[in-house]
C-alpha cells in the first residue's frame, strides 16, 4: 500500500476510562462508536489487536491501517494499550462509557491477570455483544486472546491470530533467561535508574531523543511515541514483564484444544522469545491446527520493520472468514 492511500484512511484516537484506567484507543476506519452507528452502516465485525508488551499502540498503526486497506475498508481495525502504558496529554479528554467498572473491580489490573480483566472490561463497555470477533494477538497478546477465549467463551469470536505467541515457557526462550533477573530481581533498580534519568527531561529533549532513536531504526515517523519517555508507562511494562517471566509457564492445551477451529498460530525461525522447538512441541500436540512457520525470516517485533507483509499475511488468512460477513 503506498504512502498516498495511507494518509487518506481515518484513524481516531480515544482515551477511554477502561477497569478505572486511562486507556489508549487507536480506530482504523469511521466508525467510532459502535453502539450508536446503527443501521446498514453499522459493520458486522470488529478487529481488534491486542498488542504485545510494552503496549505503545502507535508501534502497530502501519499494520492496523495496512491491514485495514487490504480487507477493502468493510471492517474497522482497532488497537487497544495495556492498561498503565499510555499517558493523557493535556488537550485530550477521557471518555467515560455510562457502565465502566470500578478500578477496585480489576485487581492488580496493571499485572497480567489484569490486563486480561481490561480488555474484557473494555469489550463490554464498548463493543456489542452481538458483533463479531477477530482478534489479532501480538506476543504476550496472544497469550492475553486465549485467555480472554478461557474466560469469555460466549465471546463471539469467529478468528483469533496468534502472532509470534509467548504462550509458554517464557521465562526459558533465550531471551527470557536474560529478561527475567532484570524484571524478577533487579526491577526496582531499574524504576529507579529510570525516574532519575527520564522525570527531569524536559519534553522536547525526550521528543528529541526518540525522534533520533527512530532515524536510527529507521522506524516510520507515525509510530513516534512519547510514552516511551515516560518513567510510568515504562515501569507498568517492566512490572508486566516480570509477572509474564513468572506467570506464563505450560501452555495452556486444553483452551487451544477447545477453540482449535478459530485459531491461527504464526511463529518465528529467528524468535528468541518463542523458539522454533515452540512451534515443534505445538505442531505435534496439534497436527490438525492452523499452526503456520515464517519463511521469511520476520523478526519478533514485526511491527518496526515488517508491517506490510504481515499485514498481507493476515488480510489473506481472514479472506476466508470475512467473506462469510
Amino acid at each position: 500500500m503506498d504512502s498516498e492511500s495511507k494518509e487518506e484512511i481515518p484513524v481516531h484516537e480515544e482515551f477511554v476510562l477502561c477497569g478505572g484506567i486511562e486507556t489508549q484507543v487507536l480506530k482504523c476506519g469511521p466508525w467510532i462508536d459502535l453502539f450508536n452507528d446503527q443501521g446498514a452502516s453499522r459493520p458486522k465485525v470488529l478487529i481488534l489487536i491486542i498488542t504485545g508488551n510494552p503496549g505503545f499502540i502507535s508501534f502497530y498503526l502501519p499494520f492496523a491501517k495496512t491491514l485495514y486497506s487490504l480487507i477493502n475498508r468493510r471492517f474497522p481495525v482497532w488497537i487497544i494499550s495495556h492498561a498503565g502504558h499510555s499517558i493523557v496529554p493535556k488537550d485530550k479528554k477521557i471518555l467515560v462509557a455510562s457502565d465502566d467498572s470500578n478500578t477496585q473491580e480489576i485487581k492488580d489490573i496493571y499485572g497480567l491477570h489484569g490486563q486480561i480483566k481490561h480488555k474484557q472490561a473494555f469489550l463490554r463497555s464498548h463493543v456489542p455483544k452481538q458483533m463479531k470477533l477477530v482478534f489479532i494477538g501480538h506476543s504476550i497478546g496472544c497469550y492475553i486472546s486465549l485467555q480472554m477465549l478461557k474466560c469469555a467463551p460466549e465471546l463471539p469470536v469467529i478468528r483469533s491470530m496468534m502472532l509470534f505467541p509467548t504462550i509458554e515457557r517464557m521465562s526459558q526462550s533465550p531471551n527470557g533467561r536474560i529478561a527475567t533477573p532484570l524484571l524478577c530481581w533487579f526491577r526496582y533498580v531499574l524504576y529507579v535508574i529510570g525516574y532519575l534519568l527520564l522525570k527531569p527531561l524536559p519534553e522536547r529533549i525526550k521528543l528529541w531523543l526518540i525522534r533520533m532513536c527512530f532515524q536510527m531504526k529507521n522506524i516510520p515517523n507515525e509510530c513516534l511515541c512519547m510514552n516511551l519517555g515516560d518513567p510510568f508507562c515504562l515501569a507498568n511494562a517492566a512490572y508486566l514483564g516480570g509477572q509474564e517471566m513468572m506467570q506464563v509457564v505450560e501452555r495452556d492445551n486444553e483452551t487451544i484444544k477447545k477453540h482449535l477451529p478459530k485459531l491461527t498460530f504464526y511463529y518465528g525461525t529467528l524468535d528468541h522469545w518463542c523458539p522454533k522447538e515452540y512451534y515443534d512441541d505445538i505442531k505435534k500436540d496439534f497436527p490438525e491446527g492452523d499452526i503456520r512457520l515464517c519463511e521469511k525470516k520476520i523478526p519478533h517485533a514485526f511491527i518496526l520493520s515488517h508491517s506490510q507483509e504481515m499485514a498481507e499475511m493476515v488480510a489473506d488468512w481472514l479472506k476466508n472468514d470475512l467473506s462469510k460477513i
